[in-house]
């Protein structure tokens, strides 16, 4: 079995933990359900409480509580590469997420995620809540709030577009072609704006790079914009012909831009060498 999801409704007579009762109602070894367990992928909704993620082999449970396991066998063996926090503002912190990390977890684990790195870093001072997201596939600046203050505030800034941010972001073909600097297609029945600034172009790749400022969130926005007039992402899984290669999707959020709800303060965070 390497992917199934079993619930089980806890009887009044049970007496095992929650790693025991899975492991005899799965089939599986101890390790791997501890395993799964810290990675995320078990679950209890107790009979007047929230659905939680538990992480204790050891959690005791209460009769009419429901435990459950997604158990995704491939998603568990992956070792996720690493974030690094560039920036702690107390009240938030500013992350490098890498390509290939998840900006969440999902109900299968949340091991390959950044919030979950970020959960680990600031353990047990300081509790995590994410504002916004990365595609998995997106190298890039992201911000970690730790208050429930702290993410309305910034999710507000979000929301009204008070948040600058800047993609580089590298495109098959020659974009200074193109006499527009801003795409503006409607995604999903909704208005997108994209504005970007041609920066160099390589005949050798035939590629041009630009600098991307979005005016909109719209799923996908850059990389669907940029398939759309014809210059489709480099490296792009998912949208676009003749741009795949082996180095991974060439988009980086690489500066965020904004005025700090806490001290008034316009903030500036770049990666650097970029």
């Amino acid at each position: 079995m390497n992917r199934f999801t079993k619930e089980i409704i806890i009887a009044a007579d049970n007496k095992l933990t929650a790693c025991e009762l899975l492991a005899t109602e799965t089939g599986l070894s101890k390790g791997k359900i501890k395993d799964a367990m810290t990675k995320g992928a078990v679950w209890l909704k107790k009979k007047k409480g929230k659905l939680q993620r538990i992480r204790r082999a050891t959690a005791a449970l209460l009769p009419g509580s429901v435990l459950t396991i997604h158990y995704d066998a491939a998603l568990l063996a992956l070792a996720p590469p690493p974030a690094s926090c560039i920036s702690d503002q107390k009240h938030y912190s500013i992350w490098h997420k890498p390509a290939g990390l998840m900006a969440q977890g999902n109900q299968y684990g949340d091991h390959c995620s950044l919030l979950r790195q970020g959960e680990q870093h600031f353990h047990p001072h300081r509790p995590v809540f994410l504002v916004h997201r990365l595609d998995r596939e997106t190298e890039g600046l992201m911000i970690i709030a730790h208050s429930r203050e702290a993410a309305m505030s910034l999710s507000r800034l979000f929301q009204n577009h008070l948040i600058d941010k800047r993609y580089q972001v590298e495109i098959l073909g020659n974009i200074f072609n193109r006499p527009e600097n801003s795409i503006s297609f409607p995604l999903d029945g909704k208005e997108a704006i994209t504005e970007y600034e041609a920066v160099t172009y390589d005949s050798a790749t035939n590629t041009s790079r630009v600098m991307v400022h979005l005016k909109t969130g719209r799923l996908h926005q850059i990389r669907r914009h940029f398939e759309l007039i014809g210059h489709p992402v480099i490296g792009d899984p998912r949208y676009g012909t003749g741009n795949k290669n082996k180095k991974g999707l060439q988009l980086v959020a690489d500066q965020l831009r904004f005025v700090c709800p806490f001290t008034k303060r316009e903030m500036i965070f770049q990666l650097q060498n970029r």
